[in-house]
């Protein structure tokens, strides 16, 4: 069997080639990162520090509650980074308010609303009425992607899939589900390719990699330093004896 052997020049190029293979491969993965902002502990340094993050490491964007949609627009002042809010509080609001919240944030420059849906009409399976709200929440931002919150870790798979059959019904664009990858792939099959499928709290890189594969677009994460360093490290050659 003929082998191939290169020369010391060819060896260096091509060690080269993977390492831009790697670091290209990491920098897609890093992009499809939202650096989750959105805890009420979240303070102006907290923020900032998000903010940084994302584009330190061109990630999607920012997931910040409705109070910091305008701070976190000037903290990713320069970047390609979008600012993604969280309306709808614990999902028990009026959808006037879902909405009004929705619009201002839309407004104060959010690119993208994730909606947290009403959690006693999940329970209950309301699913009308989990529709119409979706559909007044998509009205009011128009254009926006509107992102249906699946998060809770109390819902059940099959509440997960109610939520999912509403959001495709009431004209929303995306779901996001839990960081598992079994609920990524029910998502999956509940939206039947016709939504966008996020999931939430990536806390390490090989999770991040799992929910990538299993289909996910975007993955939340307040972990994104981690997560990202995680990610060099496992590229790096193995060390010389």
């Amino acid at each position: 069997m003929e082998t191939t052997v290169l020369s010391a020049a060819e060896a260096v190029e091509y060690g080269e080639f993977r390492r831009n293979r790697r670091e290209a491969e990491i920098a897609v993965s890093l992009h499809k990162l939202v650096v989750d902002a959105s805890r009420r502990e979240t303070d102006r340094y907290s923020l900032k520090a998000a903010c940084d993050s994302a584009k330190k490491f061109a990630s999607y964007g920012v997931l910040v509650s409705p109070v910091n949609v305008a701070s976190a627009r000037r903290g990713l002042t320069g970047s390609e980074c979008y600012v993604c809010c969280l309306v709808g509080g614990t999902g028990e609001s009026l959808m006037t308010v879902k909405k009004t919240e929705a619009k201002k944030a839309a407004a104060q420059g959010a690119k993208e609303i994730r909606l947290v849906l009403c959690y006693s009409a999940l329970r209950s399976g309301n699913a009308q009425y989990l529709k119409r709200e979706v559909k007044k929440v998509k009205r009011a931002v128009k254009r926006l992607p509107l992102v249906v919150s699946l998060e809770d870790h109390s819902l059940s798979e099959d509440e997960v899939a109610l939520g999912v059959r509403a959001a495709t019904e009431g004209g929303a664009d995306a779901v996001c589900v839990r960081g598992e990858v079994e609920l990524v792939l029910r998502a999956l099959r509940a939206s039947a390719g016709r939504l966008r499928v996020d999931a939430a709290g990536a806390e390490n890189a090989e999770q991040l990699r799992a929910l990538l594969k299993a289909g996910a677009s975007r993955v939340s994460t307040g972990c994104s330093e981690r997560v990202a360093e995680e990610m060099y490290q496992a590229a790096q050659p193995p060390a010389e004896e």
